[in-house]
Protein backbone atom coordinates (compact mmCIF):
# COMPACT_ATOMS: atom_id res chain seq x y z
CA UNK A 1 0.00 0.00 0.00
CA UNK A 2 1.24 3.24 -1.04
CA UNK A 3 0.99 6.55 1.07
CA UNK A 4 -0.27 9.58 -0.25
CA UNK A 5 -0.07 13.54 1.05
CA UNK A 6 -2.59 15.78 -0.64
CA UNK A 7 -2.82 19.14 0.60
CA UNK A 8 -5.94 20.58 -0.02
CA UNK A 9 -7.48 17.43 0.45
CA UNK A 10 -11.45 18.13 1.68
CA UNK A 11 -12.41 20.70 -1.40
CA UNK A 12 -12.55 20.54 -5.07
CA UNK A 13 -9.95 18.40 -7.02
CA UNK A 14 -8.36 17.54 -3.88
CA UNK A 15 -11.29 16.02 -2.49
CA UNK A 16 -11.86 14.08 -5.48
CA UNK A 17 -8.32 12.80 -5.78
CA UNK A 18 -8.59 11.95 -2.53
CA UNK A 19 -11.63 9.59 -2.45
CA UNK A 20 -9.94 7.95 -5.34
CA UNK A 21 -6.52 7.46 -4.29
CA UNK A 22 -8.47 5.96 -0.33
CA UNK A 23 -9.56 2.83 -1.89
CA UNK A 24 -6.69 1.27 -2.04
CA UNK A 25 -3.60 3.63 -0.26
CA UNK A 26 -3.40 5.53 2.73
CA UNK A 27 -3.86 8.93 2.38
CA UNK A 28 -2.41 12.03 4.85
CA UNK A 29 -4.84 14.80 3.87
CA UNK A 30 -4.11 18.51 5.00
CA UNK A 31 -6.91 21.37 4.64
CA UNK A 32 -8.24 23.88 7.38
CA UNK A 33 -11.42 21.93 7.31
CA UNK A 34 -12.33 17.98 7.76
CA UNK A 35 -15.06 16.27 5.52
CA UNK A 36 -17.24 13.85 6.02
CA UNK A 37 -17.28 12.23 3.24
CA UNK A 38 -13.36 10.86 4.32
CA UNK A 39 -14.34 8.91 6.75
CA UNK A 40 -12.43 6.06 5.58
CA UNK A 41 -10.03 3.78 7.61
CA UNK A 42 -6.96 4.72 5.26
CA UNK A 43 -7.28 8.62 5.80
CA UNK A 44 -5.65 10.79 8.09
CA UNK A 45 -6.54 14.74 8.26
CA UNK A 46 -4.73 17.41 9.61
CA UNK A 47 -6.05 20.47 10.27
CA UNK A 48 -3.60 23.47 8.38
CA UNK A 49 -4.13 26.73 7.40
CA UNK A 50 -1.43 27.59 4.46
CA UNK A 51 -1.76 31.02 5.35
CA UNK A 52 -1.43 30.91 8.78
CA UNK A 53 0.36 27.64 10.20
CA UNK A 54 3.85 26.32 10.11
CA UNK A 55 4.45 23.38 8.34
CA UNK A 56 6.64 21.69 10.65
CA UNK A 57 3.51 21.29 12.71
CA UNK A 58 2.23 18.41 10.56
CA UNK A 59 3.65 14.70 11.46
CA UNK A 60 4.02 13.90 8.05
CA UNK A 61 4.11 9.91 7.57
CA UNK A 62 8.20 9.10 7.23
CA UNK A 63 7.89 7.57 3.56
CA UNK A 64 5.77 9.52 0.93
CA UNK A 65 5.18 7.76 -2.59
CA UNK A 66 3.32 10.91 -3.61
CA UNK A 67 2.49 14.65 -2.86
CA UNK A 68 -0.33 16.87 -4.31
CA UNK A 69 -0.22 20.70 -3.54
CA UNK A 70 -3.94 21.62 -4.72
CA UNK A 71 -4.29 24.82 -2.54
CA UNK A 72 -5.40 28.30 -5.21
CA UNK A 73 -7.03 31.09 -5.47
CA UNK A 74 -9.13 33.03 -8.54
CA UNK A 75 -8.15 37.23 -8.18
CA UNK A 76 -9.61 38.31 -11.08
CA UNK A 77 -8.88 42.17 -11.03
CA UNK A 78 -7.85 45.66 -13.05
CA UNK A 79 -4.40 45.49 -12.45
CA UNK A 80 -5.00 48.98 -10.73
CA UNK A 81 -7.14 47.22 -8.11
CA UNK A 82 -4.39 44.41 -7.24
CA UNK A 83 -3.28 45.78 -4.32
CA UNK A 84 -0.06 44.40 -2.86
CA UNK A 85 -1.80 42.69 -0.29
CA UNK A 86 -3.71 40.43 -2.61
CA UNK A 87 -0.33 39.39 -4.91
CA UNK A 88 1.39 38.84 -2.10
CA UNK A 89 -1.98 36.60 -0.86
CA UNK A 90 -1.54 34.59 -4.01
CA UNK A 91 2.12 34.17 -4.07
CA UNK A 92 1.62 32.78 -0.21
CA UNK A 93 -1.04 30.36 -1.66
CA UNK A 94 0.06 29.20 -4.66
CA UNK A 95 3.90 29.43 -4.74
CA UNK A 96 5.23 29.86 -1.38
CA UNK A 97 3.00 27.20 0.18
CA UNK A 98 3.96 24.85 -2.85
CA UNK A 99 7.59 25.18 -2.01
CA UNK A 100 7.41 25.34 1.55
CA UNK A 101 5.68 22.07 1.88
CA UNK A 102 8.02 20.06 -0.96
CA UNK A 103 11.10 21.67 1.60
CA UNK A 104 9.36 20.21 4.47
CA UNK A 105 8.39 16.77 2.84
CA UNK A 106 11.59 16.03 0.56
CA UNK A 107 13.95 14.24 2.40
CA UNK A 108 10.49 11.87 3.36
CA UNK A 109 9.95 11.10 -0.39
CA UNK A 110 10.37 7.40 -1.69
CA UNK A 111 12.48 5.92 -4.65
CA UNK A 112 10.22 6.65 -8.12
CA UNK A 113 7.87 9.03 -6.02
CA UNK A 114 5.83 11.68 -7.72
CA UNK A 115 5.22 15.32 -7.02
CA UNK A 116 2.43 16.99 -8.65
CA UNK A 117 0.79 20.72 -8.78
CA UNK A 118 -1.11 22.91 -10.17
CA UNK A 119 -0.73 25.44 -12.72
CA UNK A 120 -3.74 27.05 -14.62
CA UNK A 121 -4.36 28.04 -18.42
CA UNK A 122 -4.11 31.76 -17.80
CA UNK A 123 -0.35 31.24 -17.75
CA UNK A 124 0.08 30.19 -21.44
CA UNK A 125 -2.61 32.01 -22.67
CA UNK A 126 -3.11 36.01 -21.87
CA UNK A 127 -6.64 36.58 -20.18
CA UNK A 128 -7.38 39.91 -18.84
CA UNK A 129 -7.35 40.44 -14.98
CA UNK A 130 -5.31 37.56 -14.71
CA UNK A 131 -2.36 38.94 -13.81
CA UNK A 132 -1.89 38.32 -10.06
CA UNK A 133 -3.04 34.77 -10.07
CA UNK A 134 -1.02 34.18 -13.93
CA UNK A 135 2.08 35.59 -11.82
CA UNK A 136 2.18 32.81 -9.08
CA UNK A 137 1.10 29.95 -10.97
CA UNK A 138 3.98 31.12 -13.47
CA UNK A 139 5.91 30.71 -10.54
CA UNK A 140 4.50 27.13 -10.41
CA UNK A 141 5.45 26.40 -13.78
CA UNK A 142 8.95 27.50 -13.55
CA UNK A 143 9.21 25.15 -9.85
CA UNK A 144 7.77 22.47 -11.70
CA UNK A 145 10.58 22.20 -14.12
CA UNK A 146 13.36 23.39 -12.33
CA UNK A 147 12.31 20.58 -9.70
CA UNK A 148 12.11 17.81 -12.26
CA UNK A 149 15.51 18.13 -12.94
CA UNK A 150 16.84 18.30 -9.65
CA UNK A 151 14.96 15.66 -8.24
CA UNK A 152 15.86 13.36 -11.63
CA UNK A 153 15.82 10.23 -10.86
CA UNK A 154 14.44 9.53 -7.93
CA UNK A 155 11.15 11.89 -7.53
CA UNK A 156 8.80 13.20 -10.49
CA UNK A 157 7.56 16.41 -10.83
CA UNK A 158 4.66 17.67 -12.84
CA UNK A 159 1.66 19.94 -13.31
CA UNK A 160 -1.70 20.22 -14.30
CA UNK A 161 -2.70 23.59 -15.53
CA UNK A 162 -6.57 23.55 -15.95
CA UNK A 163 -9.39 25.82 -17.17
CA UNK A 164 -11.77 26.93 -14.77
CA UNK A 165 -13.19 23.89 -13.36
CA UNK A 166 -16.70 23.46 -11.43
CA UNK A 167 -15.43 23.89 -7.48
CA UNK A 168 -16.09 25.84 -5.14
CA UNK A 169 -13.39 28.37 -5.78
CA UNK A 170 -15.09 29.06 -8.93
CA UNK A 171 -18.30 29.56 -7.49
CA UNK A 172 -18.96 33.12 -7.75
CA UNK A 173 -17.93 32.74 -11.73
CA UNK A 174 -20.36 30.24 -12.40
CA UNK A 175 -23.24 30.84 -10.18
CA UNK A 176 -26.24 31.26 -12.47
CA UNK A 177 -26.91 29.28 -15.87
CA UNK A 178 -26.24 32.75 -17.87
CA UNK A 179 -22.30 32.75 -16.35
CA UNK A 180 -21.77 28.95 -17.00
CA UNK A 181 -23.03 29.24 -20.78
CA UNK A 182 -20.74 32.19 -21.53
CA UNK A 183 -17.80 29.99 -19.98
CA UNK A 184 -18.54 27.03 -22.02
CA UNK A 185 -19.10 28.51 -25.15
CA UNK A 186 -15.50 29.70 -24.65
CA UNK A 187 -14.12 26.19 -24.57
CA UNK A 188 -13.81 24.53 -27.46
CA UNK A 189 -15.80 21.66 -25.96
CA UNK A 190 -17.87 23.56 -24.79
CA UNK A 191 -18.17 22.67 -21.20
CA UNK A 192 -17.09 23.72 -17.90
CA UNK A 193 -14.54 21.37 -16.44
CA UNK A 194 -15.61 19.17 -13.83
CA UNK A 195 -13.58 17.95 -10.71
CA UNK A 196 -13.53 14.42 -12.22
CA UNK A 197 -11.65 15.57 -15.80
CA UNK A 198 -8.74 16.44 -13.56
CA UNK A 199 -8.53 13.69 -10.96
CA UNK A 200 -8.61 11.36 -13.49
CA UNK A 201 -5.12 12.49 -14.39
CA UNK A 202 -3.89 13.32 -11.18
CA UNK A 203 -4.00 9.82 -10.10
CA UNK A 204 -2.40 8.33 -13.68
CA UNK A 205 0.52 11.06 -13.03
CA UNK A 206 1.12 9.50 -9.13
CA UNK A 207 0.95 6.37 -10.73
CA UNK A 208 3.72 3.54 -11.90
CA UNK A 209 2.09 3.71 -15.66
CA UNK A 210 3.50 7.72 -15.77
CA UNK A 211 6.98 6.66 -14.54
CA UNK A 212 8.11 8.52 -17.32
CA UNK A 213 6.73 11.40 -17.53
CA UNK A 214 8.38 14.44 -15.63
CA UNK A 215 8.85 18.22 -15.91
CA UNK A 216 5.59 18.30 -18.06
CA UNK A 217 2.76 21.14 -17.69
CA UNK A 218 -0.24 19.14 -18.93
CA UNK A 219 -3.23 21.67 -20.14
CA UNK A 220 -6.62 20.08 -19.16
CA UNK A 221 -8.81 23.09 -20.81
CA UNK A 222 -11.50 21.35 -22.97
CA UNK A 223 -8.87 22.83 -26.41
CA UNK A 224 -9.00 26.44 -24.93
CA UNK A 225 -5.10 26.68 -24.34
CA UNK A 226 -4.39 25.27 -28.17
CA UNK A 227 -7.58 25.65 -30.33
CA UNK A 228 -8.56 28.83 -31.91
CA UNK A 229 -12.53 29.13 -32.22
Amino acid sequence: MKTFVIIGSTTGIGLSITQKLIQNNRVFGVSRREHSELNHTNYTHFSFDVLEDSWDTISFPEQIDGLVYCPGSIQLKPLKMLTDKVIREDMEINFFGAINCIKAVSDRLQQNSSILLFSTVAVQQGMPFHASISSAKGAIEGLTRSLAAEFAPKVRVNSIAPSIVDTPLAKRLLNNDRKRELISNKHPLKRVGEVEDISELACFLLSVSASWITGQIIGVDGGKSSISL
